[in-house]
This record gives C-alpha cells, sequence and structure tokens, in this order.
C-alpha cells in the first residue's frame, strides 16, 4: 500500500485513510436511499433496482478514482443530476427511461475524450486566484446548507423559500445533540471526531425514535442479497440521438457535470491543500478521467450520471490524501449491498453535523482571499454565494467568472484576464442566453 498509494509522500497512514474513507462514505452513504427514492418514479425504474444501481455504479467509479487517479475523493450519483434526469426529462419531457440513459452515457464518453485532451485541466487553469479560494469557501457554504437540510434545521418556507424548522423535537433536535457531540470532540482534538460524531448521533437517535428500519425493528435483519438490475442495465435507445430533444438533454447533463466536477475538484483540493503554485491539482487529468468513467458507469447500472462528492471534503478533514481513501469507499459500497438495511438505519441527521462543520473548515479559506481589489472581491462573493443559494457549484462558478471578466474589462484591466478565462466565461453567457 505505502508502495502504490505513496503514503508517507503524502503525509498519512492506513490508518489515517481508513477512517477518512469511511468518514466519507457515511457522510454521502445517504445517496443509496435518495437516488432510488427519486428515480424510482420514473416508470419502469424498480427502487430495489436502483439502490443496487446506485451501489454498483458509486463502487466502480470510485475504485478508478483510486487505483487510477490516487485522490481522495469519492464518486456517486449527482444530486440534481438525477431530480433532473426524472423531473425534467422522463416525466415532463415524458421520454422513456432509456433515453436519458443514452444522454449520459454519450455525455459520459464525451467528458472522457475532453479529459483525455486535458480539456477540463484547462478550464480549472482559467480559474483565477482568488475564485478558487471563494470555490472552496462556496462549497463549505453549500454541503453545510445540504447538512442544515438533511436535519430539518433549515426547511422550506413559501413566504421567505427558506425558514427555521422544530428544532426542541425530531431529527432537528437530533443534528444539534450531534453537532455539539462533534464539536466537543474537535475541540478535544480527538482523531476520528468526525465519524466518531455520526456513530454517536446514530445511537443517540435510537431511543427518540428516529434512528429506525423503514419497516419498523420487528423482523429486521442487517444483511440481505441484493436485487437483480435487468430492468434497468444496460438500457440504451439511440434512435433518437439526432433529435433536436435530446441535444438539449445532453447539453444540459453536460454543461452540470462538467462544472460540478470543476468546482469539488478545485473545492476540496484547496482545503487539502494539494493545488501547486501553478493552479493545477496533482493527477488531474486520472481524476477527471475517473469521474468521466463514473457517468458511464452511472449510465451502463441504470441510473444517472455519478459524479464527484463535495461530502469528500469530509474524508480530506480526516487527513485522507490519497487513492486509500477512495478505495475504502469503494470497498464500503460493494458491502453495502449486502448490508443495506444496516446502512441505511444512520439517518440524515446523524451525518447532518459532519456536513455542517466541515463546511466551517472549508470557509477558512476566506481568510486568504484578496478582499481588497474589488474587481478580485467581488467575483469571489457571488460566486460563493451563488452556490449555495442556487443549490449549484456551476451556478457559482459561472457568477464568478463573468463578474470577474466583466469587471476587468470596465475598470481597463482586460490584459490580466487570461485569454481561456474569456473562453470559458463566453461558455457559460451562451448557456444562458441560449
Amino acid at each position: 500500500m505505502e508502495k502504490f498509494f505513496k503514503l508517507k509522500e503524502n503525509g498519512t497512514s492506513i490508518k489515517i485513510e481508513l477512517i477518512a474513507g469511511l468518514t466519507t462514505f457515511m457522510t454521502m452513504a445517504y445517496i443509496l436511499a435518495v437516488n432510488p427514492a427519486i428515480l424510482s418514479n420514473v416508470p419502469g425504474m424498480p427502487r430495489e433496482a436502483l439502490f443496487t444501481a446506485t451501489a454498483l455504479a458509486s463502487l466502480v467509479a470510485t475504485l478508478v478514482m483510486a487505483l487510477l487517479a490516487n485522490l481522495p475523493f469519492a464518486i456517486a450519483p449527482g444530486m440534481g443530476m438525477n431530480a433532473f434526469f426524472t423531473f425534467g426529462v422522463c416525466l415532463a419531457m415524458k421520454k422513456p427511461f432509456s433515453f436519458a440513459l443514452t444522454a449520459i452515457l454519450v455525455e459520459g464518453l464525451l467528458f472522457l475524450v475532453l479529459s483525455a485532451f486535458n480539456v477540463r485541466e484547462a478550464i480549472v487553469k482559467a480559474i483565477p486566484e482568488n475564485l478558487k479560494k471563494a470555490i472552496s469557501a462556496g462549497i463549505g457554504l453549500f454541503i453545510a446548507f445540504i447538512g442544515f437540510q438533511n436535519a430539518g434545521i433549515i426547511v422550506n418556507n413559501d413566504a421567505t423559500l427558506v425558514g427555521l424548522g422544530k428544532i426542541t423535537e425530531g431529527p432537528a433536535l437530533l443534528a444539534i445533540i450531534g453537532i455539539v457531540v462533534t464539536g466537543v470532540l474537535l475541540a478535544l482534538k480527538v482523531k476520528g471526531a468526525l465519524l466518531i460524531g455520526i456513530f454517536a448521533t446514530t445511537l443517540v437517535g435510537i431511543p427518540m425514535g428516529i434512528t429506525k428500519p423503514f419497516g419498523g425493528w420487528e423482523g429486521w435483519a442487517p444483511l440481505s442479497m441484493p436485487a437483480s438490475i435487468s430492468d434497468i442495465f444496460f438500457k440504451f435507445d439511440f434512435s433518437a440521438i439526432w433529435s433536436i430533444d435530446f441535444l438539449i438533454v445532453l447539453l444540459s447533463f453536460f454543461f452540470v457535470d462538467v462544472f460540478d466536477t470543476v468546482g469539488t475538484f478545485v473545492g476540496v483540493s484547496m482545503r487539502a491543500n494539494m493545488v501547486k503554485p501553478d493552479g493545477t491539482i496533482p493527477r488531474m487529468k486520472q481524476g477527471f478521467i475517473a469521474d468521466a468513467c463514473g457517468t458511464i458507469s452511472g449510465a451502463i447500472f441504470g441510473t444517472s450520471a455519478a459524479t464527484t462528492y463535495v461530502e469528500s471534503a469530509a474524508g480530506v478533514e480526516e487527513g485522507g490524501r490519497t487513492g486509500l481513501t477512495a478505495l475504502t469507499v469503494a470497498i464500503l459500497f460493494g458491502v453495502a449491498l449486502f448490508l443495506s438495511p444496516l446502512f441505511l438505519l444512520v439517518p440524515g441527521a446523524a451525518t447532518a453535523p459532519a456536513l455542517i462543520l466541515v463546511g466551517l473548515f472549508m470557509m477558512a479559506s476566506v481568510l486568504e482571499m484578496d478582499l481588497s481589489d474589488y474587481t478580485e472581491s467581488i467575483p469571489g462573493f457571488l460566486c460563493l454565494i451563488i452556490m449555495p443559494l442556487s443549490y449549484s457549484i456551476a451556478e457559482g462558478l459561472a457568477f464568478g467568472l463573468i463578474s470577474y471578466v466583466v469587471l476587468k474589462l470596465l475598470t481597463g484591466r482586460a490584459k490580466e484576464v487570461p485569454i481561456a478565462t474569456y473562453v470559458v466565461s463566453a461558455f457559460f453567457l451562451v448557456k444562458y442566453f441560449v
């Protein structure tokens, strides 16, 4: 393991990597329940088969990330992508799921080509340094927001869009207890504080009636065999690939996937101090190839596109620096195929404290931002605030880059903007107007 993953060179150890991998998995394991719940709204996609497909796609893609890129990032079907797949394509456009899966497959193959020719690396290099720090902080706010939502601390409010939930009872109260427990462990510098916090909060949730199986404890068993994916495996339909509808769906998947992945790579790498002085990330090309393989594997197994997860930041915070962290996550997704009842016991309120506190850690990059130059600070601020408010890393990146170019142009500092930054910003503008 030392020779393959270069643990000492990256300042880590087997123990640290295993804890980091387990922490990342626990914070993203909710996708095993949520993804099937969303996609099963599509006719012909059984929830049981979708659970197996979600686990398999995550396993394969994260394994590629571990062994090819040697990076501590995990991959699974992306939130937002699954909603667009279900409600935007299959239900609103009345397309069969084979149509959407084909679009994801073509998008993944396109990603693979772009990654092989370093196009996505060029996009990363086009992002100004101040914006990279803003992306890290923005992702921090974003995943903290996800944590607050998962716990029910922040809920929908028709008058103000969002509002405070009932924090004196139920999941919200459990999450607040978890924040206190995990906060104390962090303050005492206990190793594995985030992971211990998740387990402790899960246990506290049992007497509160929150940690429980979907069908109750009676007859519950931790072991189960994976459901067949024959109904959704390799179900492609290439008959409509030259249609306008297919092009629209393809470009929609493509845009979100590319820039979400770029934003996640930059933000999490900044937190891990993996970004080099020239703005590049070690083994970035291999990481993007692994992400493209995730998109392809998602389509093959019968689920929405798999993408690099912002929850990887939780493992990075525990010290994960190599592919051994990702390998641990991949193995756990494999185990989850047979122990799904056990993993699905962990409520969202138990993982929410870890996401919220990782959000705090990632906000530290704000301290390194240049706030004195408004052509730098305004784009950075727009980038970090739009991410949680729009629920999209890609939209935050878009606002940051476009405002950066506009402000530099209007203040007579156009020469400070690299050509690649103009190109990427123009791409965003075209996307909005078209």
